[in-house]
């Protein structure tokens, strides 16, 4: 039976990825004078999150140079994909907060949700995830129980085979915005702006 007691929020920005196609860390892309994983930062920040970071051990010094003082852990084994760096993350959280708790995903190639949006994940009361035209999309939050049943699960498995969030659906208009090509990069840095402005409104 899932816990009703209030829970804890802990968040999770994954930037741990390859970068195959592009050819070079998405998380250190430049976005104004800023990197994108810190931009991701300082947007979570607003509502009070604190976000760890999921990386592999290759990127931890430029990411640590862009961010500063944000806790980082390593994924030694990236290559397994990214429910092995949700794992990482996850038992990270579980050992620093207590009880009940419930945390919110990030990947840093995913940039295009509101804060809106995270206000409604953050508010779900189980596992829960935006969507729109009829898909999914990021961020992701996971309640306690689909926080266990992600740990126990192998590190290769895609995170959809193991757990089933609740959608919410919701007008981000780029929300299924996904940084994988340099045209990817290209259009975020064209609403980049537009994405800071939309966070201001009430």
């Amino acid at each position: 039976m899932r816990n009703s007691v209030s829970p804890e929020i802990g968040c999770i920005i994954l930037a741990a990825g390859r970068s195959s196609r592009l050819g070079r860390p998405k998380s250190l892309i430049e976005v104004g004078e800023v990197s994108l994983i810190s931009w991701t930062l300082s947007r979570l920040n607003k509502l009070e999150l604190s976000p760890i970071v999921v990386t592999r051990k290759d990127l931890v010094e430029k990411i640590t140079g862009s961010v500063g003082n944000v806790e980082i852990i390593v994924n030694e084994q990236p290559e397994l994909g990214r429910t092995g760096s949700v794992k990482k993350g996850l038992a990270y959280l579980k050992k620093r907060l207590s009880g009940d708790m419930k945390i919110l995903i990030v990947p840093v190639d995913r940039p295009g949700f509101s804060m809106s949006t995270v206000e409604l994940l953050v508010s779900s009361e189980s596992s829960s995830c935006p969507s729109k035209d009829g898909k999914g999309g990021h961020p992701l939050i996971v309640d306690n129980y689909d926080v266990n049943r992600i740990l126990e699960a192998p590190s290769d498995a895609p995170l959809n085979s193991i757990i089933n969030p609740n959608r919410i659906v919701v007008e981000d208009e780029y929300l299924h915005l996904n940084i994988d090509t340099q045209e990817d990069v290209d259009e975020f840095l064209r609403v980049a702006d537009f994405l800071l402005e939309r966070d201001t409104r009430p």
